[in-house]
């Protein structure tokens, strides 16, 4: 019954939002109450979790939303991301969406992936006119959608990717061997296929984004987040170099990218380990770029700045705790046991079987749960125990469960409410774009984690 009231309660909050305009956060809490109660964790227990997963969430990400944000209007304000659009879209052109989805998979695995969608969304936005008139915002969404999660769980040292490897018991080096090429090649060909269907009149302007979003501004560098921001920041601020504006971005990404694979080498140390913190890190580019700012335009005016980014963290912040909410729920509720004893492996099945069901397994599981790592360390821990008598190489199907990990991402993840507040776009609008791409990316590796168990049976 837990799968059914999962399902009642996840179909519920979307049909509130999208069908009768209910606010996510009322329509979320609706659904975490009613799931709660369906599935016997009582008044006291359902209250526990929501306030529990809340809190889980704002801990993990709140402060990386926060200085992440505030790091975006502090470089908006400088006009860093314009510049940058600029000389992106001199060099690459209608190409950006690719190398977004290729940089994201590949170069920045080791990034959490809130902390790359708070990073990358300004420049999506600003970049999006430049890209397509029309079209260029949904499309470098789904891309920085399925760069971001094919990286994540393809490539090492991503979280999903050391996990799974980890449960699985493959060396990272042959996860990452076999994972990199997947991961590369599910983004790019991903991001190709979603501008097909951008092209099929799936996007609908009037609908699919926020009802306060304002197309136009979004890739006019000049629209001012505060009235200082075309003096003085326009004069001092944008006489810096470029690299040096980008400080605040790439000194926290290169932080955390040698903390992670110091980690992974068995070398990192007390001062690497705090500095190659999320937090740290985020918090360091965020000083950077106020003091940037600061001797720009003066006290006021960084102060102005930072008070339109502290308007977009509240929002973003509160729906995306309830979003985490309603994973404690569904996590509480049993589900995982529930499918556990749904799905028996048959030891002497086909390989193309195999992969099949474990694909499956860590689709359901990410589904139901809204966590792509919880989904795809579930399902291997479901599978581990009994992988040496598949007759598959583990590797083959530990990337079959990050394959099917990613499948459509949506409304009980906390990383959907994110992507949707910091890219603008409605409930609609993120389904039809993050959903959408991370479950095209699902199907498009599927076949790719079949050649690579060819690959690996003749090795």
């Amino acid at each position: 019954m837990e799968v059914l009231h999962s399902a009642i309660a996840i179909l519920g909050a979307i049909l509130l939002i999208i069908r009768f305009k209910v606010d996510p956060v009322i329509s979320l809490l609706l659904a975490c109450i009613y799931l709660g109660l369906a599935t016997g964790l009582g008044a006291e227990g359902t209250v526990t979790q929501i306030t529990g997963g809340f809190g889980e969430i704002m801990a993990e990400v709140g402060l990386l939303i926060g200085f992440g944000v505030l790091i975006g209007a502090l470089l908006h304000a400088m006009g860093t991301f314009s510049d940058l659009v600029e000389i992106l879209a001199h060099r690459v052109g209608r190409r950006l969406p690719y190398a977004m989805a290729g940089t994201l998979a590949t170069i920045f695995p080791s990034i959490y992936v809130d902390v790359q969608v708070v990073l990358a969304a300004p420049m999506a936005k600003e970049s999006a006119p430049a890209v397509d008139r029309r079209h260029g915002l949904p499309w470098l969404a789904g891309a920085m959608a399925i760069g971001i999660f094919a990286g994540y769980v393809f490539v090492v040292p991503g979280l999903a990717a050391v996990a799974i490897a980890g449960l699985m018991e493959v060396p990272l080096g042959e996860y990452l061997l076999y994972g990199l090429p997947i991961g590369l090649t599910t983004a790019l060909v991903t991001t190709f296929l979603f501008r097909l269907l951008l092209g099929r009149g799936y996007w609908n302007e009037a609908s699919d984004y926020d009802r306060d979003f304002d197309r136009e501004a979004a890739g006019n560098a000049d629209g001012a987040l505060v009235e200082a921001e075309d003096g003085p920041v326009a004069g001092r601020a944008a006489a810096l170099p470029l690299w040096v504006r980008l400080l605040p971005i790439l000194v926290p990404l290169v932080l955390i990218a040698s903390g992670a694979i110091a980690g992974v080498a068995g070398a990192s140390n007390p001062v690497l380990t705090f500095l190659g913190d999320a937090n740290i890190a985020l918090f360091l580019g965020l000083l950077i770029a106020f003091l940037m700012v600061r001797t720009s335009i003066g006290a006021d005016g960084v102060g102005g700045v930072l008070g339109s980014g502290f308007q977009t963290t509240g929002e973003i912040l509160l729906v995306t705790g309830v979003g985490g909410s309603l994973g404690a729920v569904i996590a509480e509720s049993g589900m995982d046991q529930t499918l556990e004893s749904l799905f028996s492996v048959n030891e002497s099945a086909p390989v193309v079987i195999s992969i099949l069901l474990a694909w499956l397994i860590a689709a359901v599981l990410h589904f139901a749960i809204g966590s792509v790592s919880v989904g795809a360390i579930t399902a291997a821990g479901i599978i581990s125990p009994i992988v040496g008598s598949l007759g598959v190489d583990p590797v083959v199907i530990a990337l079959a469960i990050a394959s099917g990990a990613m499948f459509a991402l949506h409304v009980n993840s906390n990383f959907f409410w994110m992507f949707s507040t910091l890219l603008d776009l409605s409930t609609k609008g993120s389904l039809k774009t993050l959903t959408m791409a991370t479950s095209l990316g699902a199907v498009v590796s599927l076949p790719l984690v079949l050649v690579a168990s060819v690959v690996a049976a003749a090795v």
